[in-house]
């Protein structure tokens, strides 16, 4: 189901900053900073204000349409519809990699089994050295 119909089945508006922000989200190649959603949408319509922009994206967070990851010092943006997956971020280099939600299924049983705990990966990044970095402090 697209974001747009998700709000609309929820009552929400859809105001043309709204529809903005939205396809900001949709059409990029990257996950977005907040920063970087605020400069697409504000070079597209210059009188929507940062604060306009940082409650539609919880609006559409809470709406489940898009998804926000902690990344280094700021959060990323993604939309929902590109599905589950997370960030392996290095620390030394910096360098991102994305790896798919079933590596955490075992981890998402053993949960389940052990703590009677069902998790909700949604989007994880996490944090290390990738093998060159790991390779170059040897």
């Amino acid at each position: 189901m697209s974001c747009i119909t998700t709000l609309k089945n929820k009552g929400l508006k859809l105001t043309p900053q709204r529809r903005l922000i939205v396809e900001a989200i949709h059409n990029a190649d990257v996950h977005l900073t907040a920063e970087e959603i605020i400069t697409l949408v504000q070079e597209r319509m210059p009188g929507v204000h940062k604060s306009t922009i940082y409650r539609t994206l919880e609006l559409l967070e809470g709406a489940g349409c898009v998804y926000k990851s902690e990344l280094g010092d700021h959060f990323i943006y993604h939309h929902a519809e590109e599905g589950h997956h997370h960030h392996l971020v290095c620390t030394g280099c910096g360098m991102t990699i994305e790896c798919e939600e079933d590596l955490f299924i075992l981890v998402e049983k053993s949960l389940a089994d052990r703590y009677g705990f069902r998790v909700n990966f949604k989007h994880l990044v996490m944090n290390g050295l990738c093998e060159e970095c790991r390779n170059k402090s040897n």
